[in-house]
Parts: structure tokens; C-alpha cells; sequence
């Protein structure tokens, strides 16, 4: 078999030795991906008339004046595929953004109903901040749909009867508890969106115009204070809003099939879609939400250990596996200390651990014009929230306290200022991410966010704080906790040896017949 033959994943080419050496996912899984796309892409190619049809309802013009763009101005994303449509004006053209989940990222097939999961979610969470932080600048939400056809569309796009209707409707729920959504449902068979078998997202398009990716122009040693000021305080000012918004739990918004907003679902994190994507099971029921930071926390590290024993290449031999059964006992043992027991009932606040430089639309003075890809925002413990890790340029697991904390202390401060602004005396998130900045907390957030990473940061970053000079060297031996990992410590790391090599002549078989 040659040795420099590639084969080609959604992002990158790997040779045989790169594909057995790649720890970060199942690459088995991912080698199946372009195919699964282009399938994808030519299903949703051959709906164009039902997705113009359905863009049209929901902006209540006729299909006539919709178009869907040719496939090379489709946009591919982590989670989705992005469909532009051209709507046709009498004397101006706009356009809009059909977002589809793509099924073969989302874990669709091991978990069936993550797709309208993650879509009731994120119209959740728009329409929340539509109506308690309408200052924080996201697009519109004209609508979206599930894979059964069902049709959710903004009130704001009805006809005015309509409108009127469900303002009188909206009026009525409220004064009997409920929470409705401003996106009211509608099913039209005779569009034929259940033959999409996926549901969507209809957004405004941002034009390139109006505003850039602040990852086309961010660089971390940016001389230019104004630009970086101007930056720092708009996310200061978007993080200070969501702190001022306590919420009940831990979980995240989602629109049921009546239109009604609730905070009853599973928190939808990045880790948890990306596992099951992986086809590991999390053990997290989407009805589940939290009442207090350390079952949450539990839960997550539960995940960690999941992926661990269910990950075919989760460990390249028995060694590696004896270590990271080690320092998952000791995150479970360790990070209850790192958050502040006195703020485990909350508060809590939707928080935007996906914020990173391309999730953020910015004119060219780096004012931010709109947030994007709500889809893994999510009630969380306030010390979760953290500064954005990208200051620097480098990655979770690189980040250094030395060379991280002075683009920090500039951001802190804008938070400050922020705060000192709106006349908030207390400064409660800059305090609570101060002192979780001493204390550790950062640390420990961002490794719940990474399975990845986790190892790293909690070698490096969290286990230090916990010894003393003489005995470090004891503490990072992996046979130290392995016994604490639990009962069958010793089976599953021969057994994790031995699905590494089943792994890896998988991968061989795939390569030889490719």
C-alpha cells in the first residue's frame, strides 16, 4: 500500500499513518462525510421549487419573486449548509439564508431527532433575546421549519389580520402563564416540506457590504487601540445584557409544536452534538435540565468518560488510556472545589460559548454589526461565562496564563467600564470572572467545553494548584487514581488497546480499497 496515499475528509487530506494518528475524532466516520454531503447537497438541489415555495410563505410574497442561488454560492458550516436565496424587488434585490442541520454532523443517525433539536433551540433562543435583550444586535429570524413540515413563521410577516389574531392570542397566554413565542406555526402539505426530511432556520443575510467576519481581519497583536476598544466594549456591553437576565435552570430555550418558548431542554453544547455525532452516547434525555452547577458539571464530566470508553480511537494504547482514566478521576474529585458552592442554585445566564472571531460581523472599525449561530447558546452557571479565548490566536489546550492574561486584563477592563456605565455597583459577572481567573474556575470551564483538551488543561493548568513541589512528580504518574477510575479499570484499558488496533485496520481496509 503506497504510503502517500490520501483520502480526503469534509477539511483535510490524510495520508494512512495522519488518519491512525488523528485523536481528535473517529475517522472512520469522518472519511464517509464527503460523500454524505454531496448527497445531501444534490437532495436539497433537486427541492429548489419547495424551498423557494417555503421561503416565500414565510415572508408572505409570492415564490415567483424567490430564487435559490446556484450550489457554488452555498455555504458550508460546521453543523450546516447554508442556501443563499435572491428575492426579487421592483427596484432592489436582497437575500436571505436558508441554514439546513446537516444530518451527517449533527449525529442524526445515532440519535435520531438531534436536526429539529438543535432547530427548535436556536429559533429558541432568538426569539428570548428578541424580547428580553432586543438591544443585542443578531439577525432576524424570519421563520423555520422540522423535519415533519411543520412551519413556525414570525408574526411580523403575517397578514395584518393575522396579526392582529395572534397579538390578541399572545396577550391571552401570557395572562395565563404562558410564554408564546413570536413565531406562530402553520403547515401547508401541498409544499411538500416533509419530503425535505430536514427542517431549517430562514435568516437575514448579512451582506458583505454592511459587515466582515472579524476572522478576516483580526490579528492578535493589533496595533490599532481604537479598533480593539471598539470591540472589546461591544462584547462587554453584549456579555454585561446577558448577565442582567438571571434564569430559572440550567438547559436551553426550545418552541414546541404550539409556539410556546419554554427552558426545558437539555443544554444544547457543543460537546454534546459533537459525541453523539461520534456515535457516543451522552446519557443526557432532551428533556433534562439542571437546578444546581454540580450535577451539571457531573454530567458533563460523565460525557468525558463516555467518550472515553465508547470512542474506538479514544486511546492509542493501555498507557494513554491508565492516564486519561487518571485525570478524569481526578477532574471529578477536583473541579466541585473549583466552583463557588455559594452560586451553585445560580444565577444563571444564557451564555455564548461559540462566540469566536467568525461568529462575530463587524464593520471596518470593528463596531460590531450582528452575532451569529446562536445554535449552541445555552443557560449556564454564570462562571462559565469567560473571556473570549481567541485573544491570543492560539488554541484551548495552548493558551498559557503568561502570554493569555494581558489581552485579558485589556478585555476585563472594558467589562468594567461597562458595568461602571450602566451603573451597576456590584460588577457582579466582572467579579465572579476575576476571581475565576484566580481561583482556577477559567480553567476548569473551558476543559468541560473540550474533550479533547481536557487532558491537557487539567495537567497543566488545574492539577498544579492542588500539589506541592515535591510530590508533582508522584501525582502525574498514570497508575496513581486508575483504580479510582472504577471497578473494571483494568478491562477497559486492555479493551481500549484492542479497539485501537481493531481501529487501525479499519482504517488500513479503507485505504487498500480506496
Amino acid at each position: 500500500m503506497s504510503t502517500t496515499k490520501k483520502l480526503r475528509t469534509l477539511t483535510q487530506e490524510l495520508t494512512l499513518e495522519e488518519a491512525k494518528g488523528f485523536e481528535v475524532a473517529n475517522v472512520l466516520l469522518k472519511l464517509e462525510q464527503p460523500r454524505r454531503q454531496a448527497a445531501f447537497f444534490q437532495h436539497l438541489n433537486e427541492k429548489r421549487d419547495c424551498i423557494q415555495a417555503a421561503a416565500a410563505r414565510h415572508l408572505n410574497i409570492s415564490p415567483d419573486r424567490c430564487r435559490v442561488a446556484e450550489t457554488t454560492q452555498w455555504l458550508k458550516g460546521s453543523f450546516n449548509l447554508c442556501v443563499p436565496l435572491v428575492i426579487e424587488g421592483t427596484a432592489t434585490q436582497s437575500r436571505v439564508l436558508m441554514r439546513f442541520p446537516a444530518p451527517y454532523l449533527v449525529g442524526e443517525d445515532f440519535h435520531p431527532g438531534n436536526s429539529d433539536e438543535k432547530l427548535r433551540c436556536e429559533a429558541g433562543v432568538y426569539a428570548w433575546l428578541q424580547d428580553a435583550c432586543p438591544s443585542i444586535p443578531i439577525p432576524q429570524l424570519y421563520g423555520f421549519a422540522v423535519s415533519t413540515g411543520q412551519q413556525f413563521t414570525s408574526v411580523a410577516h403575517l397578514p395584518l389580520l393575522s396579526r392582529w389574531f395572534h397579538s390578541l392570542r399572545r396577550r391571552v397566554l401570557l395572562c395565563l402563564g404562558y410564554s408564546p413565542s413570536s413565531y406562530v406555526r402553520h403547515q401547508n402539505h401541498s409544499l411538500g416540506l416533509k419530503d425535505l426530511g430536514v427542517g431549517y432556520l430562514l435568516l437575514e443575510f448579512i451582506e458583505p457590504t454592511k459587515a466582515q467576519m472579524l476572522s478576516n481581519t483580526w490579528q492578535p497583536q493589533d496595533g490599532q487601540c481604537a479598533r480593539r476598544s471598539n470591540l472589546f466594549r461591544g462584547l462587554a456591553k453584549i456579555l454585561v445584557t446577558l448577565s442582567h437576565v438571571p434564569l430559572p435552570r440550567i438547559g436551553s430555550f426550545t418552541i414546541d409544536d404550539k409556539g410556546l418558548l419554554s427552558l426545558t431542554n437539555r443544554p444544547m453544547t457543543w460537546d454534546i452534538f459533537k459525541l453523539e455525532n461520534e456515535h457516543v452516547p451522552t446519557d443526557i434525555p432532551r428533556d433534562l435540565t439542571y437546578s444546581t452547577t454540580d450535577s451539571f458539571v457531573s454530567d458533563i464530566l460523565h460525557l468525558h468518560r463516555s467518550r472515553l470508553r465508547h470512542l474506538l480511537n479514544a486511546a492509542n494504547n493501555k498507557f494513554d488510556c491508565l492516564y486519561q482514566m487518571q485525570t478524569l478521576t481526578l477532574a471529578r474529585s477536583l473541579f466541585p472545589l473549583l466552583f463557588r458552592r455559594d452560586l451553585r442554585h445560580g444565577p444563571f445566564i444564557l451564555a455564548l460559548p461559540d462566540l469566536h472571531q467568525s461568529n462575530i460581523l463587524v464593520d471596518e472599525d470593528w463596531n460590531i454589526v450582528k452575532i451569529i449561530d446562536l445554535e449552541f447558546a445555552a443557560s449556564l452557571p454564570i462562571e462559565c461565562q469567560h473571556t473570549p479565548t481567541w485573544l491570543t490566536g492560539e488554541g484551548t489546550d495552548q493558551l498559557t496564563p503568561d502570554t493569555y492574561d494581558p489581552p485579558r486584563q485589556e478585555f476585563m477592563r472594558a467589562l468594567k467600564e461597562e458595568e461602571e456605565r450602566i451603573h451597576d455597583q456590584e460588577g457582579t459577572l466582572s467579579s465572579i470572572m476575576e476571581q475565576g481567573w484566580v481561583t482556577g474556575t477559567f480553567w476548569a470551564a473551558l476543559a468541560l467545553q473540550s474533550p479533547t483538551a481536557l487532558f491537557a488543561i487539567c495537567t497543566e493548568r488545574i492539577l498544579p494548584a492542588f500539589t506541592i513541589e515535591d510530590d508533582a512528580q508522584e501525582l502525574s504518574a498514570p497508575r496513581l487514581l486508575m483504580k479510582l477510575w472504577g471497578l473494571d479499570y483494568q478491562d477497559l484499558s486492555e479493551a481500549k488497546a484492542a479497539d485501537k488496533q481493531n481501529y487501525d485496520k479499519q482504517l488500513e481496509e479503507v485505504f487498500e480499497k480506496a
